[in-house]
């Protein structure tokens, strides 16, 4: 394991009782959007903490102790336990305040909160669906959603040109939400091209170059996404 606030990684598979003390500590699957979510939020923030990849095939017993459902995420601080990415990403927000995901006026707070709740209904639930382990994977949903998500990037891309990042000129929540699925757009079998998307694939290179984003990968997720 490793402090980072870089994106530095170190695997952990099997070691159970981790001594965990003061500071934050973030257990995180090495290559699935909602782990990387938190690890992006984190880093946008540069928020210190110890990230402990963990192989999903073999979980350490300390994490079944310390989230009953043993998923992934689960972020520790003392003796909060937090395991659902969206409540880990508003208890984030709302613990280190510097760099705001989310707007402090109430009613835009509402309303970002509402095209994250879309963004997910509409988008990333078909991104599950494609990112579902090929073994298990049902061929049928998932050509249906992959049609369904491509058609609804082309017709959307238009806003995405308007402001530099999701409906606002600063990074925020959607952001977050968005930018690790949009990075495995390739591993969904999903390629946009410039004449049908260019303010989408824009948007997208721009969230890609910042140096949070870049920090928030780990290895396996460079190595996919190399080319």
């Amino acid at each position: 394991m490793s402090t980072a606030s870089s994106g530095n990684t170190t695997s952990l598979s099997t070691q159970a009782n981790l001594p965990l003390q003061n500071g934050l500590f973030l257990y995180a699957h090495p290559d699935a959007h909602h782990s990387h979510r938190v690890r992006l939020a984190l880093a946008e923030k540069d928020i210190e903490y110890t990230l402990i990849l963990v192989d999903p095939d073999d979980r350490p017993e300390d994490l079944a102790a310390l989230n009953p459902y043993n998923t992934l995420p689960t972020l520790v601080e003392r003796e909060l336990r937090l395991f659902e990415s969206r409540i880990i990403l508003e208890y984030l927000d709302d613990r280190y305040r510097q760099t705001r995901l989310h707007p402090d006026s109430p009613s835009a707070r509402a309303l970002v909160k509402q095209y994250a709740w879309r963004i997910e209904r509409d988008w990333l639930v078909a991104a599950d669906i494609l990112l579902t382990d090929p073994s298990s994977l049902d061929v049928k949903k998932a050509a249906a959603a992959r049609k369904a998500l491509t058609d609804s990037l082309i017709s959307l891309s238009p806003l995405f040109g308007h402001q530099p990042y999701f409906l606002s000129d600063t990074f925020g929540l959607c952001d977050c939400l968005l930018a690790p699925v949009l990075w495995r757009l390739p591993q969904m079998g999903i390629q946009l091209t410039p004449n049908l998307a260019k303010p989408l694939l824009t948007y997208c290179q721009r969230l890609f170059d910042r140096p949070a984003f870049v920090r928030s990968l780990t290895a396996q997720e460079r190595a996919r996404n190399r080319d």
